[in-house]
């Protein structure tokens, strides 16, 4: 790899302290060349695919594991390779901790990685307003206004499967499955697996556990109509884009044609990491 854009939430690096590192160290590369984003940080970063000159060999994403998958929904056309550089807590997403920055770009540059292919979701929104989004972590019908709950009528593969009432569904990629998804109780799966997770968020019934789908499967989740109250929701493609939803509306989720390509320096293993994560080594 020798051509790279760089895409910096500057919330999380405002004085631009780990940006000029990265641009500095690439510059002295020889045969490098690095284009940094004009985009500024925040809830507002987006990123056009028309920015990105077209022999760009990989993204460097400068932030938390936020500023990766908002790069990732605005990339997903591109076919393009994207690594994140961890500015955040966690950093499930990122591989590359910017203790170790310098390191692991010259792995970069000398053609020492490993890409994965992860699937997304795209979800439809139809009722009251039409709306679509992709997402590479998860899909999340949520409770809108009041604290009450709120049932949502689950179908598979247009077959009924179950009612819920509960705070929300997630509809979780193996990616996303260490974000929200574990929050909620849900399993940790390799994130290279193919398989889409059904997880409620605090459900109010003894009906509360996880359902490992096939990747090809087509879930629809409907928002019912009450007769005692009128239920409110929303849909959140990886946190972002709230759709607001009414009673009869429905979201229908299903594998997305297209996938993430994420650059992979670490040779560990998926539990390796896991357990490290976990434990805070």
């Amino acid at each position: 790899m020798k051509s790279f854009y760089l895409i910096t939430n500057e919330v999380k690096d405002p004085a631009l302290q780990y940006t000029d590192r990265v641009i500095s160290f690439l510059q002295k590369q020889e045969g490098c060349k690095v284009v940094r984003s004009g985009c500024s940080g925040g809830g507002s970063l987006h990123t056009d695919m028309t920015q990105i000159p077209g022999d760009t060999d990989c993204v460097l994403v400068l932030g938390g594991d936020g500023t990766l998958l908002q790069a990732a929904r605005d990339l997903y056309t591109g076919d393009i390779p994207l690594i994140g550089i961890n500015l955040g807590n966690v950093g499930y997403l990122a591989e590359i901790e910017v203790s170790h920055m310098e390191e692991a770009l010259l792995k970069l540059i000398q053609d020492e990685y490993m890409i994965e292919e992860r699937m997304m979701l795209t979800g439809v929104v139809e009722g009251s307003v039409q709306a679509e989004g992709k997402a590479f972590n998860d899909v999340v019908i949520t409770r809108s206004g009041s604290l009450q709950i709120v049932q949502y009528d689950i179908y598979v593969n247009d077959c009924f499967l179950y009612s819920c009432q509960a705070d929300g569904m997630i509809v979780s990629t193996p990616t996303g499955a260490s974000g929200y998804n574990m929050s909620a109780g849900g399993p940790i799966v390799s994130p290279v697996a193919n398989l889409i997770l059904l997880t409620p968020i605090c459900s109010h019934s003894m009906n509360n556990r996880s359902i490992v789908l096939s990747p090809d499967d087509r879930v629809k989740i409907v928002i019912p109509n009450k007769a005692e109250r009128e239920q409110k929701a929303e849909v959140h493609f990886d946190g972002r884009d709230a759709v607001p939803l009414c009673e009869g509306d429905s979201v229908t989720i299903c594998r997305a044609k297209e996938t993430t390509k994420i650059v992979k320096l670490n040779q560990e293993s998926f539990i390796t990491v896991l357990h490290k994560k976990m434990n805070g080594v």
